[in-house]
Formats: structure tokens, C-alpha cells, sequence
């Protein structure tokens, strides 16, 4: 009796409710998650279940926040790197910008110009909520303090693009260089440039025009086919294009042979009868006294 039987039936398991039979209805979701340590953002429920936003909208939303600093989010390059089309990513953008979750901002350079940023929420609304936070022992200041002092300061601009160098840095090379560069604004309003911008960018212009290129020819490159939204910085744009699409250098040109020395015919000497070459009849080198070997 004290040996358990294997063989015993098992007892009878009670019968499942009708209204939570498994196979009725939807399972319902799971999740199977694994915690990451690296190469993630974190996105707010208010974003990816958003009540009112398109899917396409969301799921720009939070590629647009998983993004760096500085990443291209204009509708050509989300639209070349998504199968949507431009008018659906242009829709999508509205969207997240009249939400909040994308704005526009409008600032003056350094150099005087104007500029157009594109910002990224992941909370909108956070800055109309002032919230306290401890600066130092018996001082208190608000987020949007903080905020408002921070942007007082002027934002540093990134270093522009290396651009080609010239071989031979003649001032009238660079002086034919910054007039193409000073005339592109012509072509387009976006193109104009700031002293220090077109100094930078000079030699890039004359590294072309060493390579038998004509300044008209230039100035169609960097001027042509501009995209259709604002040039946040023309001058990294133009750096760009010097550099991807320099010219390769002139076909090799041997230099020219020197041209065969005439070939005299024979003379004979006057003084000593003996045949020598030279142009006109007279007298041999021996022959002649006003020659030092002669003498």
C-alpha cells in the first residue's frame, strides 16, 4: 500500500466555464521582452497610443525621436528612407507638428542670417509646466527658467565640411573662386553666403577650376537641382557638393618635343679649303681670328 501506482487514473480535472473556455474570443496579447542595456529611446505612451494620430504618424513620431542630433528629417530623406510617399510623410509631419510632438523654429546666426531649425517633443507641453527644481541651498528655480536661460546663449555652430584643395593657391585662382561663390545668390536666394563662409569654401572652388573646368560650369554644379525645402545651412551644402562631386584632373600632356635644329649645308673654308657646315659661305672655326682658339 505504500507504493505509489502509476497506472491509477488521474483524478478529473473541473470543467472550464463556457465564458473563459480558451479557444473562445481573442487570446489576448503577451509579451516577451528582454531589457535593453543599449541602442534604444524611450517613447511615452501618450505618443505610441495616441488617440487621434495616424500610424504612419506614430511610427515617424518615434523614428523622429530615435534619431541624433543633427539627422536630416525633411520629407526627401524620410521619404528615401521610407516606402510611403512624399504627400503621405508630408501629411504624417503636419500631423505630429499641429500635436506638438515636432515644431519649427526660426533663429538669427552668427553671421546675420536666418534659420530655420526643425525640434523634436517627446512630452509636449512640458514647457508650459513649470516645475521647481533645488538649484542651490535657499535658492529654487523653474524648469522653464532654466530653459530660457539656456537658450540666452547663442547655439555653436559645427564645423562646415572639409572641401578640396588646390594645387596651386594663385590669388587670381581664388580671387575667380570667390567671384563664382559671390554670384550664387543670384541663381537662388538660399545661396547667399557670409564673408567667412566664402573663404572657407574658395580653395574647394578653385580645386575645380585647376581641373580645366569652366566657371559657368561650376557655378551650374553647386547652384542646380537644390532641394525644395529650406537650406538650413548653405555653406555645409556647398561644401558637400565641392567635395562629392569633384572632377577627376586632366587628361597627362606630355610636354612638347623641342623643334629639330636646322641642318647646315657644307661650306669650304676660305683660308684652309676644308669643308665645314654653316649657313652661309666664310671661314672654318681653326680659320677664324676672332675666335678665342683661333687666337
Amino acid at each position: 500500500m505504500d507504493t505509489e501506482n502509476p497506472s491509477a487514473p488521474l483524478c478529473a480535472k473541473p470543467p472550464v466555464a463556457a465564458r473563459k473556455h480558451p479557444n473562445r474570443g481573442s487570446g489576448g496579447l503577451l509579451h516577451d521582452n528582454a531589457r535593453h542595456t543599449s541602442h534604444f529611446v524611450v517613447i511615452g505612451n501618450h505618443l505610441a497610443q495616441h488617440p487621434t494620430l495616424s500610424a504612419l504618424a506614430i511610427g515617424l513620431g518615434v523614428h523622429i525621436q530615435s534619431l541624433p542630433k543633427g539627422a536630416q528629417v525633411d520629407i526627401k530623406s524620410l521619404t528615401a528612407r521610407f516606402p510611403e510617399g512624399r504627400d503621405r510623410i508630408g501629411a504624417a509631419l503636419r500631423e505630429l507638428e499641429a500635436h506638438g510632438y515636432l515644431r519649427r523654429e526660426r533663429e538669427r546666426v552668427s553671421d546675420g542670417r536666418i534659420i530655420t531649425r526643425t525640434v523634436s517633443c517627446n512630452r509636449p507641453g512640458h514647457r508650459t509646466a513649470p516645475t521647481e527644481t533645488p538649484d542651490r541651498p535657499g535658492r529654487r528655480t523653474t524648469a522653464a527658467t532654466a530653459a530660457t536661460a539656456a537658450t540666452d546663449k547663442p547655439p555653436r555652430l559645427k564645423r562646415l565640411p572639409a572641401v578640396p584643395r588646390p594645387s596651386n593657391t594663385s590669388p587670381a585662382l581664388l580671387r575667380t573662386a570667390l567671384d563664382i561663390l559671390a554670384g550664387l545668390h543670384r541663381r537662388d536666394p538660399r545661396l547667399l553666403l557670409s564673408a567667412a563662409d566664402a573663404e572657407h569654401l574658395a580653395p574647394g572652388v578653385a580645386a575645380w577650376l585647376e581641373r580645366d573646368v569652366a566657371p559657368t560650369v561650376v557655378r551650374d554644379a553647386l547652384a542646380a537641382n537644390l532641394p525644395a525645402e529650406p537650406l538650413i545651412r548653405p555653406a555645409a551644402f556647398l561644401a558637400h557638393r565641392l567635395a562629392a562631386q569633384l572632377p577627376p584632373p586632366p587628361p597627362f600632356r606630355p610636354p612638347a618635343a623641342p623643334a629639330p635644329q636646322p641642318r647646315h649645308p657644307f661650306q669650304n673654308c676660305d683660308g684652309c679649303d676644308r669643308p665645314f657646315r654653316a649657313a652661309t659661305p666664310g671661314r672654318c672655326r681653326d680659320c677664324r681670328s676672332d675666335l678665342p682658339a683661333a687666337a
